[in-house]
């Protein structure tokens, strides 16, 4: 961009924005989304068409961060043909490298850090004079509360909520509590009128997003609300909405959670509860603050309140100083925990993680890449396991667009999280129908409408 150059000042500039990494992203690019709005500026989907390119990016692996830096080749060929082009780089990647993006690429515009997005409008102009718009400072109280996020690429039936920014488990690979700082929880209140408010609009599932959603807690008029509380507030909207939430901490799910669940029909019998490893010497290394035995336990505790429950996971392999047998550790735990879906990675070192500044390493390559091997051949067989033992019986599903490989059926969920084809006939997104299962992959359960 030739600096100077005035026109992202113009309140009709097109922004467009591409969003990678979690939930916790999607639900960010939302509330930019909105803020951007509020301030005159439009949104497009369309690549072409845009003045304004914002990345919003992720952190948590390395190849999260390396596939933003190849995305960032391709828009230097972009601006190449569009001088007047603006590049902003958000999110955590932004908090987390900002020195080295400020040396390393010079055709970014505008790095924002997570708790700046307020600021966005004021950084745009700041381009216009022909500064490089920098701000990565983090809050201890931002939470974008009163932000009603415009909801992207929305199929009108899902939403995401966020409930909570931050972490302060400080698990020694991550970088979270570094690139969104400490935690903070969001007003009671506001949670339950966006729920209310996405009700009118026609959504019919919400998930409540944190980074350990059961740490969530509110102090109004010297009385504390937890997040078991906010989970049965927000369930009480309507029976018709569904409630799922994201993510779990071993550490922190309560018998007073599962008992909630238990006893509201329209939260989702599925949760996901990062395991990690199957060894105690790993989990101690990750500093996780469980055992094996604990983990097993809440599994356990999941199962007998809610029979039907399912449980995914996500697991790291090749952490720092992982042998053998803590390898052998975690397959045997992920076949007595029953997995019914799993997130599945290879550990890669993050810059200023403790496991970067004080463990090494040390487990090479080949052999990360086999135990992963190992790991995702073990979860496909409890896949394909779980959802044979779904066959010939009828679920409930939440109908929630056309399928991607026939125009002839539709797809949707279950209360497990389970995806579910089926043929279209009178259905509709955004309708509940019952179908009963007849076959299945190890990803997909396919039935017909009863």
């Amino acid at each position: 961009m030739a600096k100077g150059d005035t026109s992202v000042e113009k309140k009709d500039s097109k922004v467009y924005i591409e969003t990678y990494g979690c939930q916790m992203n999607f639900s960010d690019s939302e509330i930019i989304t909105s803020i951007l709005n509020d301030h005159g500026y439009r949104s497009t989907k369309s690549l072409d068409e845009a003045d304004i390119l914002l990345i919003n990016t992720c952190s948590i692996r390395d190849n999260a961060e390396q596939r933003v830096r190849h995305r960032l080749q391709y828009f230097r060929s972009l601006k190449k043909k569009k001088p007047g082009l603006v590049i902003g780089l958000l999110g955590c990647m932004a908090e987390r490298t900002k020195t080295a993006l400020l040396e390393e690429e010079s055709l970014l515009d505008l790095i924002a850090g997570p708790d700046t997005y307020r600021k966005l409008p004021d950084l745009l102009k700041e381009i216009g004079t022909g500064q490089m718009a920098v701000n990565t400072l983090l809050s201890q109280d931002e939470t974008y509360a009163d932000i009603n996020p415009v909801r992207l690429d929305s199929n009108g039936v899902s939403a995401f909520i966020s409930i909570m920014r931050g972490c302060e488990n400080y698990c020694s690979y991550c970088v979270v509590p570094s690139t969104r700082g400490q935690e903070r929880s969001r007003d009671s209140g506001t949670v339950i009128m966006e729920t209310n408010d996405l009700f009118r609009q026609g959504y019919r599932e919400i998930t409540l997003l944190g980074q350990n959603v059961n740490s969530y807690r509110w102090v109004e008029d010297g009385q504390s609300h937890s997040f078991a509380w906010l989970l049965s507030s927000v369930a009480s909207v309507n029976d018709s909405i569904r409630v799922r939430f994201a993510t779990s901490h071993p550490k922190d799910l309560s018998d007073e959670i599962l008992q909630v669940m238990s006893a509201h029909r329209n939260i989702c019998r599925s949760i996901h509860l990062p395991a990690q490893s199957g060894s105690d010497a790993v989990l101690f290394g990750m500093n996780r603050k469980y055992t094996r035995e604990q983990y097993l336990e809440r599994v356990t505790a999941i199962r007998k309140a809610m029979p039907d429950c399912t449980v995914s996971t996500d697991i790291i392999t090749g952490f720092c100083s992982e042998t053998e047998e803590d390898h052998l550790m975690t397959l045997s735990l992920m076949e007595e925990a029953k997995f019914d879906f799993a997130y599945m990675f290879k550990y890669s070192e993050r810059p200023g993680t403790l496991a970067a500044s004080s463990m090494k390493d040390n487990v090479p390559e080949p052999v990360k890449e086999r135990r992963l091997r190992e790991i995702i051949r073990m979860q496909q067989t409890l896949s394909l396991k779980s959802n044979k033992n779904d066959v010939g019986k009828v679920f409930e599903v939440l109908v929630e667009g056309e399928s991607k490989r026939s125009k002839n059926h539709f797809f949707g969920r279950n209360s497990q999280n389970k995806v579910i084809v089926f043929q279209k006939k009178e259905a509709k997104p955004g309708h509940y129908v019952n179908v009963k299962i007849s076959r299945c992959t190890s990803a997909t359960l396919i039935g017909e409408i009863m």
